[in-house]
């Protein structure tokens, strides 16, 4: 800066001495050329404070918070839809015979009596039992609605439920909603159907635990016999893993919520 100012200040006095030659005719008498050279100064005192700038832009989003404190404990909510049924379990190990006990004391001799009132009278009992037991026939089958065969007894329930509560029924009592395993058995159950004056009712068959691989209610497979109608099971709406039978005989898929009447099945050996 300073050597920029002496190169000026020379050049200027130079050309100011040619020309006054030039004008006068006369020698000029040749003077220095001050130089001044700049320092700078003290820094002066700090100013006033300037007004406020226009917002920056925004800065990067930064990194998220810490998980606040849990929450109050929400309401229960409302009950869900039934599962579905769970498989029967398996049967249980017969228990091993317990040690047999103490011979008793010897009992009273008998009084002596005549044999043949004794036996006149057991022969009329056995008479009249004979009797109970057709008049009880009757009465089961006549009045309280049940359905025999050779080996199982089937009793329709006019009481309308849902599939597991119609099995739980039916369990509750010692057998299963009723499983038609033969031609002779659909029969039977159809047949009961038709006399009770009824369209259709459950029966002990579903596909609840593998979509499309229908059972026996207590898991056994169907294997030797069907009597589906045309078209079914047909699974409508992704809905239907239960069974009814119609009055025909003919099996349909339905679904396990809705409400109906249902046969239950025991065996005669346990009735």
């Amino acid at each position: 800066m300073g050597g920029e100012k002496l190169v000026a200040c020379m050049l200027v006095t130079v050309l100011s001495l040619t020309l006054m030659r030039s004008v006068y005719g006369q020698h000029m008498p040749e003077e220095a050329c001050s130089v001044q050279i700049l320092v700078p100064g003290l820094k002066g005192e700090p100013g006033e404070k300037g007004e406020k700038g226009a917002p920056g832009r925004p800065g990067k989003v930064g990194p998220p918070g810490e998980p606040g404190p849990l929450g109050n404990k929400g309401q229960k909510g409302s009950t869900g839809h039934y599962g579905k049924m769970g498989p029967a379990g398996l049967k249980g190990i017969k228990g091993d015979m317990g040690d047999p006990g103490p011979k008793g004391p010897n009992g009273e001799p008998g009084v002596p009596c005549e044999c043949a009132p004794l036996r006149k009278m057991i022969g009329e009992m056995d008479i009249q039992v004979a009797q109970l037991t057709n008049e009880l026939k009757f009465i089961k089958n006549a009045v309280a609605g049940i359905k025999e065969t050779d080996s199982k007894v089937y009793l329709l329930v006019k009481e309308e439920k849902r599939y597991r509560d119609a099995e739980v029924f039916c369990q509750g009592r010692g057998g299963h909603l009723a499983m038609p395993k033969d031609a002779a058995a659909n029969r039977a159950i159809a047949g009961y159907v038709t006399e009770a004056g009824l369209s259709r009712v459950y029966i002990g068959i579903n596909d609840l635990e593998r979509e499309g691989h229908f059972v026996y209610v207590e898991r056994s497979p169907m294997t030797t016999f069907s009597k589906w109608r045309e078209g079914e099971p047909n699974n409508a709406y992704d809905d239907e893993d239960c069974v009814e039978m119609v009055s025909s005989g003919e099996w349909i898929d339905v679904a396990c919520h809705l409400t109906m009447y249902f046969v239950c099945e025991f065996d005669k050996d346990k009735v």
